[in-house]
C-alpha cells in the first residue's frame, strides 16, 4: 500500500524537526561552512512546506480504499477485511436481484471493527417505473416515497439522521424521462427527511440518438441546472456521486491501492462531474471483459478480485472503491 498524502506530509514535517535539532547542535561556527549553508537552505524549504501542513492546496488529497458487495461477507471475515479496507458498502434494502438484505443489523459490529460506510439504497428499474405508472403511480411520487423510506431505514439501522445515502442507479446511459423524475424526487425525498443524498451510477459513455453521454454526466448536468435554477428545493449539502468506471487506464484493475478519485472521473475533460464525485468504483467482480481487457492481469482466474488473507469463495470477492474520506457516508455530514 502506498502512503497517502497525509502520511507523506507528516513525514516531511518530521524531517524539518530533525533539521532544526541538527542546526541547534552544530552551533554558529559550524553553520558558517558549506554544510551549514546547505542545511540552512534546506530549512528554508522545510519552513515553507510546513506552513502548508494540513492544507489541501500543496499536495494531492488523501484517498482511502474501500470495498462493496451485495452480500454481507460474514462476521468472521471482518478482521481480515479491515487490514486492507477503511470502509464498506451497507445496503438499506435488498440489493439488485436479491429478495433479502443480509446487511441488516450489522452496522454495530462493522463499526466496532473500525469500518466507515457507503450507505446504499437500491432504486427502481425503468421496467418497474413503467409498471408503477400503468398502476397509476407516477415515477416522481414513487421516488419521493422511496427517498423517505431510505432515510427511515438508515435511522432504523442505527445511522445518524443526517447520514449520506447513495441511490443505486444500475441502468446506464442518459436518463429516460421517468428515470429522471424518479432519481431527483428520491434525492429531494431523502433531503426532506434530513439525510444527505448521493447517487451511485455509471461513468461509462453511451451513444444514443442525442449524442454520447454517461449517466454520471447526465445527472451532474441536471443537478447543476437545479442548483442554479428554481426547479428544486435548495439544500445546503450538495449531491454526492459514486461513479463506477472500471476501464483501464485509469483503473489499476484488482490492485489494492487508492488511486485519486479525480483520475477515475476524468477531471481534465469532465470538470462538472469532479465537482460532485466523492467515490470511484474502479474494479468490479467479476471483471467485465468488454471494459477491462487492458487492465493488469492481477485478478483471479475466475475474473474476481479477492481479499488477501481469505480463501477465494462466494463470500470473499469484492468490488474496489477509492474515496476522499475514510467514512464517506458519515464523515460527509
Amino acid at each position: 500500500m502506498i502512503a497517502d498524502a497525509g502520511t507523506l506530509r507528516w513525514a516531511r514535517h518530521l524531517n524539518c524537526v530533525r533539521m532544526n535539532v541538527a542546526t541547534e547542535r552544530m552551533g554558529p561556527r559550524a553553520m558558517s561552512g558549506g554544510c551549514g549553508i546547505a542545511l540552512l537552505l534546506a530549512m528554508a524549504v522545510c519552513t515553507a512546506m510546513a506552513q502548508g501542513v494540513g492544507k489541501e492546496n500543496w499536495g494531492p488529497k488523501p484517498t482511502y480504499l474501500g470495498f462493496d458487495r451485495n452480500d454481507y461477507p460474514g462476521d468472521g471475515a471482518l478482521s481480515t477485511l479491515r487490514r486492507s479496507f477503511r470502509y464498506t458498502s451497507y445496503w438499506l434494502n435488498p440489493p439488485p436481484g436479491e429478495k433479502a438484505n443480509s446487511w441488516s443489523d450489522r452496522r454495530a459490529i462493522l463499526r466496532r471493527y473500525g469500518f466507515g460506510f457507503l450507505v446504499l439504497y437500491d432504486g427502481r428499474t425503468d421496467a418497474e417505473l413503467k409498471l408503477a405508472a400503468w398502476k397509476g403511480m407516477s415515477a416522481e411520487d414513487l421516488g419521493t416515497a422511496d427517498g423517505k423510506a431510505a432515510a427511515a431505514a438508515a435511522v432504523r439501522e442505527g445511522f445518524p439522521r443526517d447520514v449520506l445515502i447513495f441511490l443505486d442507479q444500475e441502468e446506464g446511459g442518459r436518463l429516460l424521462p421517468e428515470q429522471a423524475d424518479y432519481v431527483f424526487a428520491w434525492i429531494d425525498g431523502v433531503r426532506a427527511a434530513g439525510a444527505g443524498a448521493g447517487v451511485y451510477c455509471s461513468g461509462l459513455e453511451v451513444t444514443d440518438s442525442s449524442g454520447t453521454i454517461s449517466t454520471a454526466d447526465d445527472i451532474a448536468t441536471r443537478e447543476r441546472t437545479r442548483e442554479v435554477g428554481s426547479g428544486a428545493p435548495k439544500h445546503e449539502r450538495r449531491l454526492a456521486m459514486w461513479i463506477a468506471d472500471d476501464r483501464c487506464p485509469p483503473s489499476p484493475g484488482c490492485a489494492l491501492e487508492a488511486p485519486p478519485v479525480d483520475a477515475g472521473v476524468g477531471a481534465a475533460r469532465r470538470p462538472l462531474i469532479t465537482e460532485f464525485a466523492t467515490v470511484w468504483q474502479y474494479a468490479q467482480s467479476p471483471r467485465r471483459k468488454q471494459f477491462s481487457a487492458t487492465c493488469p492481469a492481477n485478478q483471479a482466474a475466475d475474473g474476481n478480485c479477492y481479499v488477501p488473507g481469505l480463501p477465494p469463495s462466494a463470500n470473499t470477492f469484492v468490488d474496489l472503491d477509492t474515496a476522499n474520506s475514510p467514512d464517506p457516508s458519515e464523515a460527509a455530514r
